[in-house]
């Protein structure tokens, strides 16, 4: 971002940064932590001359350096510090050179930064490897010279103040970024020269007598009296790197998405001066305690007010550096939300407009940053979305909850369509959907792995390459939550059913290629008729159908209700010598109690049942899918009969008593609830003169209608909220609109 670290701080703003904090205690709403930290001392220049000197002397000098900072013009020092910065526009990179200090320090003092790979590599592995070379060759001078400077001001006892001011003022052409890190670039030469010479002089043939030289072989022996000093100088390392890096973020900010003068923004730059200002110092700092380590030999007393000095000084960098990086942070975020609501608004546009072919829209669903987003399901490797490539997509969208059963039928439906004798061309990716707040540990990662390795289709390789964006788009103009959706692209991109779902779970194949428009044409050929809600779910019902046989499909938990019902319809159709077939389908919700109904059948050989609990699910499944495909083409129960026939077995499961539907052929069909179903049953002796006059289902259609009362209780329960239902709902048996309550129900028994 040119420019962005060249303007002038406000001296007036108060912060823990500014000078009003730095150069003397607090004075209004202050803080006890802040006071009590701007009243420590700070290191002295010359750590050598500090160890020559009185207890008494020390503290005399400590309280000078205090002093400079608590004159009565609070801003003196600010105002020499923006004196110095006269920038002329020129650029350097400073992240590359950042990473050399950053793998400098970490090999020369490895408890700072454990890195799985160095920076210095990185910076070989960059793309612009040419463009770093050349830079670095122009700064080297500059670098070189400054580090002579630091080391020759620190080995005359020079004052820290002025050897900071005069350093930034040989910088004054440079960028505050520049400026700090150019000047770390110096002090770790120094301070990598000193440990390498240190670490190599017992295996070197040429670091053990410049060892000698320097008397460091002392140091190393003397290790355990030197250590608080060293981690001091560690620790103070470690807060200068921590505010450098978040001042070369600062600049790295894109000048397009947060202007200067936002007002986080404006604090950051006018704390960058003054925070500049102590990281240097603290450079200085630990160069004075290494010039002062050097020949130091076998007279050396240990004293601990150095590393305490050290410690007070890293304390301030760290607490500048707080400041910084919660600036940085809401900075950040801000930024976050402006790229977010661009990338949100660009897929609004995309699919708004006409494409020749689906590919920016699915590099735009699937994070155009990474070159082979999806995993192909059946090779069981990373592939580009270019396979996809004029092809009809269908979305699968879920989250890591899918049942088994949703998962089982669809990769049936799925395989019946690709290994068939017709190959259809489309494909399915599925995209994940997850909850960016819950951490993703190890259980989550594993079932993600094990959905993956189960679908034959594609799916992306990972949920974090779904953009937040296009996870508020699915979730907003989509209707997403929870319940899992196919939206289907046409070979253009465009979205020709914003959910093939409910299409895939009631025709199957049929239903391709899977448009809005191909699911009207399916219902305008769809009658009211057992063959429609049993579908290939049970072949066996089908051939019943076929053979004009009366099949009895009854439902509910009420194993009282069961046995009477079941052995009151033997009686009565073996008495009137009808063939039927009567089969348990459970409820929507098959756990429990419908396990132990289908128990008590099979034991007391009741009727006949589906075994397998998915088939009772897909029996439901498909029903709702009904009423939803219903909704999507605007059909209500006042003017769709379908609609209003699912609307009534859906409502016959919502309660808590059983149901039953009996059918002859494909036209004859007909469904009661089951207490009003019993109880004419029961008086069947009054009615059974008709059975013979216009059959069974006409005969027992009759008898029910005193049963038919205004007075009704009908609830309807759906799963999840779909997004689309209206805030109208009519009843299925009275056409009055139905009562809206928010239900929470647990779905174990």
């Amino acid at each position: 971002m040119a420019g962005i670290l060249e303007q002038q701080p406000k001296p007036q703003l108060a912060s823990p940064l500014d000078s009003t904090t730095v150069m003397k205690p607090i004075t209004q709403q202050p803080n006890t932590e802040l006071i009590k930290e701007d009243h420590q001392p700070f290191l002295s220049s010359d750590s050598t001359v500090m160890k020559q000197k009185s207890p008494q002397q020390k503290m005399e000098l400590i309280k000078g350096e205090r002093h400079l900072f608590s004159s009565s013009d609070d801003s003196t020092v600010m105002k020499q510090i923006t004196a110095t910065h006269a920038p002329d526009g020129r650029e350097v990179d400073v992240m590359p050179i950042l990473h050399i200090v950053e793998d400098i320090m970490q090999r020369a003092t490895p408890s700072l930064i454990l890195m799985p790979q160095t920076q210095l590599e990185l910076v070989e592995q960059t793309t612009h490897r040419a463009a770093v070379v050349s830079m670095l060759e122009a700064v080297a001078y500059t670098v070189h010279r400054m580090s002579s400077e630091i080391n020759y001001k620190c080995s005359i006892g020079g004052d820290a103040h002025a050897t900071t001011l005069a350093l930034l003022q040989s910088l004054s052409s440079y960028t505050w970024d520049a400026k700090l890190v150019l000047v770390l670039a110096a002090f770790t030469m120094r301070y990598g020269e000193f440990w390498l010479t240190t670490q190599l002089h017992t295996v070197n043939p040429l670091a053990k007598p410049l060892a000698q030289l320097k008397q460091l072989p002392n140091i190393l022996e003397q290790t355990n009296i030197l250590k608080p000093r060293f981690d001091a100088i560690n620790n103070l390392i470690k807060a200068m790197l921590d505010v450098a890096k978040c001042i070369v973020e600062f600049r790295e900010l894109p000048s397009e998405y947060i202007s200067y003068d936002a007002p986080d923004m404006a604090m950051a730059l006018a704390h960058i001066p003054i925070a500049v200002y102590w990281t240097i110092r603290g450079a200085i700092a630990c160069t004075s305690q290494i010039v002062g380590l050097i020949g130091l030999g076998r007279e050396y007393i240990s004293s601990t007010t150095e590393a305490w000095e050290l410690s007070s000084l890293a304390h301030k960098i760290n607490n500048i550096y707080g400041h910084l990086i919660k600036q940085l942070t809401t900075c950040q975020q801000q930024i976050g939300e402006k790229k977010h609501m661009e990338a949100y608004q660009t897929l609004v546009r995309l699919f708004e407009t006409i494409h020749l072919d689906n590919m920016k829209i699915l590099r735009a669903l699937m994070h155009s940053k990474d070159d082979l987003p999806i995993m192909d399901g059946v090779a069981k490797k990373r592939v580009s979305v270019e396979v996809l490539r004029r092809k009809i997509v269908m979305l699968f969208i879920s989250d890591l909850d899918i049942t088994h059963e949703e998962l089982f039928v669809l990769i049936q439906i799925y395989n019946d369509t690709h290994q068939g004798r017709v190959e259809r061309h489309y494909d399915i990716v599925w995209l994940p959907i997850i909850d960016r707040h819950v951490p993703w540990l190890h259980a989550r990662e594993e079932s993600f792995n094990s959905l993956t390795s189960s679908m034959p289709w594609y799916s992306l390789v990972h949920p974090s390459l779904l953009d937040k964006a296009v996870v508020q788009y699915i979730r907003n103009v989509w209707h997403f939550n929870k319940k899992p959706m196919l939206v289907v692209l046409d070979p253009q991109g465009k979205v020709v059913c914003p959910n093939a779902m409910h299409m895939m779970w009631i025709w199957g194949s049929i239903a391709y290629p899977f448009t809005s428009n191909r699911e009207e044409a399916l219902w305008k050929e769809e009658i009211w008729r057992l063959e429609l809600l049993v579908d290939e779910i049970d072949p066996t019902i089908l051939q019943w159908v076929t053979e004009g046989r009366h099949v009895c499909l009854y439902g509910g938990d009420n194993i009282d209700w069961i046995r009477r019902f079941t052995t009151t319809m033997r009686r009565i159709t073996q008495e009137a010598k009808i063939p039927l077939e009567m089969v348990y389908v459970g409820r929507s919700n098959p756990k429990e109690k419908v396990k132990k109904a289908m128990s008590v059948i099979a034991d007391e050989k009741l009727s006949g049942y589906w075994q397998e609990l998915a088939m009772i699910w897909f029996f439901w499944i498909r029903l709702e899918s009904m009423w939803y495909s219903k909704m999507q083409h605007g059909r209500t129960v006042e003017d769709d009969h379908i609609m209003q026939e699912v609307m009534q077995m859906l409502s016959f499961d919502s309660s808590e008593e059983g149901w039953a539907i009996i059918s002859r052929g494909s036209v004859e069909v007909l469904k009661s609830q089951g207490k009003k179903l019993l109880d004419c049953l029961m008086k069947y002796d009054s009615w059974k003169g008709n059975v013979e006059q216009v059959g069974f289902i006409p005969a027992l259609e009759i008898a029910l209608l005193p049963y038919q009362t205004h007075e009704h209780c009908s609830k309807l329960i759906l799963p999840g909220d779909t997004g689309m239902i209206g805030e109208k709902v009519a009843c299925a048996e009275c056409k009055k609109p139905m009562e809206k309550y928010v239900l929470y129900r647990c779905c174990t028994d």
